[in-house]
């Protein structure tokens, strides 16, 4: 039976399922020591609400931040949680790991031999915890990254109630999301919005929730009806705010 184990370090609050958890959370905080060491060096990289240069020296999460940041036009932190997710994960597997699935505040990286069922909850919508992707193995590994405008403590411009994107590499996935999130004020932005964010290159596809009216856009995994009554037991929670996130 799969078992997800809590870790927390600063503000990073991570659920992770796999056999080589030290693995997966030493990686994570070497890599933000990294991180914060860089922008120690170049403050502007964490305030920065447009593309920056990698610097000379830059780690590999600075890199990938950057290179997502180029495709959405948004700040290279919009997509620091995905992308640390990822490198976690990806840790685990090079160490031989079957499974290595690493949720951070919502953004998720799932590498699987086997089926798994995400949750989606968008908070006080009318679709509120009613569904749920069912990944099989042949569809991972995947990045499942979102963003709310009425949920979590994140700085967003718009009002939507969760937008959630599909892609391989979650720093795009991540940023994907910030940017969709961005961009949605009403019910009618949802297909301009989902239909310009989607023509972006590596974007799998686009779940965006606003008010009683869902968009949809592109290859998702498949939708189900949520079946979990403990969903909202699982959702991570910001253990300085008390925000969902």
């Amino acid at each position: 039976m799969r078992k997800f184990r809590r870790f927390s370090w600063k503000d990073t609050n991570l659920r992770i399922a796999s056999d080589c958890f030290e693995v997966v959370t030493k990686a994570i905080v070497e890599e933000r020591r990294l991180l914060e060491a860089y922008i120690a060096k170049y403050p502007e990289f964490q305030t920065a609400m447009t593309p920056l240069q990698v610097q000379s020296g830059a780690p590999i999460s600075v890199h990938r931040m950057t290179a997502a940041a180029e495709i959405t036009g948004l700040g290279p932190m919009a997509s620091v949680a995905g992308t640390l997710a990822q490198m976690g994960a990806e840790a685990a597997l090079r160490f031989g790991a079957a499974e290595a699935i690493v949720e951070n505040g919502g953004d998720v990286f799932i590498a699987s031999d086997s089926p798994i069922t995400i949750g989606i909850y968008a908070g006080s919508s009318a679709v509120g915890d009613n569904l749920a992707f069912v990944l099989k193995p042949e569809d991972l590994p995947i990045s499942l990254c979102s963003s709310s405008g009425t949920m979590g403590h994140s700085i967003s411009l718009g009002q939507c109630d969760l937008v959630t994107v599909a892609a391989k590499e979650a720093a795009l996935a991540d940023s994907v999301a910030t940017l969709v999130c961005n961009r949605i004020l009403a019910v009618s932005d949802l297909e301009p919005v989902l239909n310009d964010a989607g023509s972006l290159p590596d974007v799998q596809g686009i779940l965006a929730v606003k008010d009683d009216q869902i968009g949809l856009y592109g290859n998702l995994p498949q939708l189900a009806r949520n079946q979990d009554a403990q969903l909202t037991t699982k959702i991570t929670r910001d253990r300085f705010s008390g925000s969902q996130v």
